[in-house]
């Protein structure tokens, strides 16, 4: 009789074997977790390896074994694959500011510059190791105090840590190339740094699929600044809208957002949200706080945050602008039926709306081209088609547009397919 021990969950299982002794465990060799199907004791007592390429490897006797399995537990095993693979994409993020702070009446008295920092997170975008350059994607309301000295309020002391190496003496410093206080994502620069250089960090691996209810949703960031840690949850809502204070204080601002039930507190913000694979799907930013309420986290979406970030480095790095620029094409969308589709082949369940202009500005570029009433199908840019089933997903394409593009729209007008093609201007891009 197999005796079933589990679960077992190894990512590295480090063997030493000595001819004629007992197994042991040391640091001879390396057996990569990821590989192997099942692990035996057979009934000679030796250990028998087998992978997934359908090969095997005995690796002696096993001091007072019977015949026994040993299960790897995967669904374990790739929870912390991916954790892993988000880790290696986070950083933490350092905010220090100034402020004067003044003593009795306006006018009288004293004053004084108090110092203070935020802390959070944030994953690396884009990496040249070669060089130890990088793009870090973050929170907005991270980096930005609406009290501070600064004229941008954006803190001009920002730092950045390594997962692993968090202590002062690793602060790598980091530069603010540009952000949004509407979508709350900030985009930060750092050069020549000799730390990255010599890290094992990753850029993150961004999903290519919208965030789907039920899959899983790791969160990667700095809670209460404790440093960078990950907690574990699903996706509960894949696309909703909050409407919420902006970090100035006085804006209010409408996001579309995913609700995870992953604990998220403060620190997370800024932090990666990742699917089972390690790929991202969101960014952390925000969470209801209230005794009745547990675990309703927010963050935005990947779509989102990706087209953000190509919008600042191509319209703010090394420039003075430092703003998301939008085009608009002057129409407001609706969803004019919506349900729920199970897709059989990966079993996932999304919403498919049909998208329909309700109204088109005459001052807009698309007027004339686009009416009341086409549901739009497909659109098409930069050699990127996207197929029009929700409400956002012409309005995330367009983060995407740039002067000098033609935005191709595929729709229905009285039953009718048309293809329109619209220029993209200077006159259409809008600061956000």
């Amino acid at each position: 009789m197999k005796k079933i021990l589990k679960p077992i969950l190894l990512t590295l299982l480090c063997v030493c074997v000595t001819a004629g002794s007992a197994l042991s465990l040391g640091s001879c060799s390396l057996i990569s977790a990821r590989e192997i199907s099942s692990m035996e004791i057979n009934s000679l007592g030796e250990l028998i390896v087998s992978y997934s390429d359908g090969s095997f490897q005995n690796l002696g006797a096993v001091a007072g074994a019977g015949d026994t399995t040993l299960n790897i537990d995967t669904g374990e095993r790739d929870v912390s694959a991916a954790t892993a693979k988000g880790l290696m994409s986070a950083v933490s993020v350092s905010c220090k500011f100034e402020k004067n702070v003044n003593y009795g009446y306006p006018g009288f008295g004293s004053g004084t510059t108090t110092k203070y920092s935020s802390a959070g997170a944030g994953v690396i975008y884009r990496l040249d190791k070669e060089s130890g350059s990088a793009f870090i994607i973050t929170n907005y309301h991270v980096v930005y105090d609406k009290s501070c000295n600064t004229s941008d309020k954006i803190s001009d002391d920002i730092s950045v840590y390594l997962y692993g190496a968090e202590s002062e003496s690793y602060a790598i410093p980091a530069e603010y190339v540009g952000g949004s206080l509407y979508y709350d994502i900030a985009v930060l620069r750092v050069e020549d740094s000799e730390l990255l250089k010599r890290s094992a960090v990753c850029e993150v691996t961004v999903s290519d699929k919208e965030a789907t209810v039920g899959e899983t949703a790791i969160a990667v960031g700095n809670p209460e600044s404790y440093g960078i840690s990950a907690s574990l949850g699903i996706v509960s809502v894949d696309s909703e809208h909050i409407t919420m204070t902006a970090p100035d204080g006085v804006s209010e601002v409408t996001a579309r957002v995913i609700r995870v039930d992953t604990a998220v507190n403060s620190g997370n913000s800024g932090g990666g949200l990742y699917n089972g694979e390690g790929e991202l799907i969101g960014i952390v930013n925000a969470k209801i706080v209230d005794s009745s309420v547990e675990n309703i986290g927010y963050a935005i979406p990947a779509p989102i945050v990706t087209g953000v970030a190509d919008n600042v480095i191509d319209h703010c790095y090394e420039k003075d602008c430092k703003t998301v620029m939008r085009a608009l094409l002057g129409v407001t969308l609706g969803s004019t039926s919506s349900g729920a589709a199970f897709d059989t082949e990966d079993g996932r369940l999304e919403i498919v709306e049909t998208v329909t202009a309700v109204t088109v500005s005459k001052s807009g570029v698309a007027y004339g081209k686009i009416e009341v009433g086409d549901i739009l199908k497909s659109a098409t840019l930069n050699g990127e088609t996207v197929e029009i089933t929700r409400t956002h997903h012409i309005i995330d394409l367009m983060l995407t547009a740039r002067t000098g593009d033609t935005l191709t729209v595929s729709l229905l007008r009285d039953g009718e397919a048309k293809t329109v093609a619209i220029n993209i201007t200077t006159d259409m891009l809008t600061a956000y």
